[in-house]
């Protein structure tokens, strides 16, 4: 008798064998930056998402891919788009305008009390002598209603004529815009990283899972570039940066090799950042 799947029940074996592997094999898994962020759609997001210690409105807003704008006008947040811990937030897109903007921001739901100095006087007048600012200020801010993000104006910037490279290295992989949102080039432990526009950082932490080190700059109402995997930050949330500055070190932070992750957002969404980065 020949070895092989000769009879009746070495077919059947065969069979229910390669079964198994068909069930039990797949496509290996994807890297750590696409499977944690990004990679659930604000669609998919449930009821909302609520606020953690470290996030910002643009954080959030760039994990689930939405316009910063829209995320606080369906909110009920104008700017400087201070949040606070334990915040409720609504991401579904039927619930983000896409007319939204600023100017056009009200509230939808309470939110805990904004400083005296910013609070708005009431029409019809009080009963008794309203409290001095002296005597609200005094009182205490407890972690519920501390603010996530100073409220200090942020600076105007204009269209980005040029754009640079955030670092020298080669391109070792690309942008894909179902599993990989921007570009990631290599290079040496402690490689400078620079602005690639004028703007203002609006993030800086590590609270998006697959990014390590993380910085977000804001460059105009349009486009945000981020920086991923750095060894050390230079900068923090609310600097403004010039063009070509430097602003972290090239590291490994959630990822197992060197390499700076780098996005161009446009109104939320990610673009292929080699469109608009100058050839080399």
């Amino acid at each position: 008798m020949h070895s092989g799947c000769g009879s009746s029940a070495q077919v059947a074996i065969c069979i229910a064998l390669a079964l198994c592997l068909a069930a039990c094999g797949g496509a290996p898994p994807a890297p750590v930056e696409d499977r944690q962020y990004g990679g659930r759609s604000h669609s998919a997001a449930g009821d909302g998402y609520t606020v953690q210690r470290g996030d910002t409105l643009y954080s959030i807003a760039f994990r689930y891919g939405l316009d910063y704008r829209r995320l606080g006008a369906a909110n009920g947040i104008a700017a400087p788009y201070t949040i606070y811990p334990g915040q409720r937030l609504q991401l579904r897109e039927g619930d983000i305008p896409r007319s939204a903007s600023r100017s056009s921001v009200q509230p939808t739901q309470p939110r805990p009390p904004a400083p005296s100095s910013t609070r708005t006087a009431p029409v019809t007048k009080p009963s008794s002598p309203p409290a001095t600012n002296a005597s609200a200020a005094a009182k205490p801010q407890t972690a519920a209603t501390r603010p996530v993000t100073p409220a200090q104006p942020a600076p105007a910037f204009g269209p980005v004529k040029t754009w640079r490279w955030p670092a020298q290295g080669s391109v070792v992989r690309r942008y894909s815009a179902t599993v990989h949102k921007g570009i990631d080039i290599g290079g040496k432990r402690g490689d400078p990283i620079v602005a690639v526009a004028a703007g203002q950082v609006v993030y800086a932490g590590t609270g998006i899972v697959g990014l390590g080190e993380l910085i977000i700059i804001k460059h105009n109402e349009l486009y945000l570039s981020a920086y991923g995997h750095n060894e050390r930050l230079l900068v923090k949330e609310g600097d403004a940066v010039k063009a070509g500055q430097k602003i972290a070190t090239k590291g490994s932070s959630g990822t197992d090799s060197v390499r700076l992750h780098f996005e161009i957002r446009k109104e939320g969404k990610p673009i292929d950042p080699l469109h608009l980065l100058p050839r080399r």
